[in-house]
């Protein structure tokens, strides 16, 4: 079973995700901020981040930028999350080291395949 760290400040979209990723079959873990979100990252080790990328504290952009620069961490697998969908955010996630890239709205169908693909579960 594969552990999923979702990180999000927005009550209604932890929710969603939480159901969604225990409806795959995945353990959740949730983090409501930057500093929660690096903190259970360092702890917990999780195979998949979903980051949002506009949360209190430490951005999702400083929380990736905090991982990649961490030799325990750097190979966790992050997609980010963004309800701001300008090339100029894709461009700065990618940079950073994101390994995917999602903008609220999102299909549900198409996370759960997205999130499958980057665990290796397809």
């Amino acid at each position: 079973m594969s552990t999923v760290l979702i990180a999000d400040d927005e009550p209604n979209i932890v929710i969603s995700l939480e159901y969604l990723m225990q409806r795959e079959g995945h353990e959740v873990l949730v983090a409501r901020d930057g500093d929660e979100a690096l903190a259970m990252i360092a702890e917990h080790r999780p195979d998949l981040v979903l980051l949002d990328v506009m949360m209190p504290g430490r951005s999702g952009f400083e929380v990736l930028k905090a991982v990649r620069g961490n030799d325990e961490m750097a190979a966790t697998r992050i997609l980010m999350l963004t309800a701001r969908g300008r090339d100029t955010d894709r461009t700065k996630g990618e940079a950073l080291g994101a390994d995917g890239y999602v903008v609220k709205p999102f299909s549900t169908r198409e996370l759960a395949e997205q999130v499958r693909d980057m665990l290796g579960e397809n």
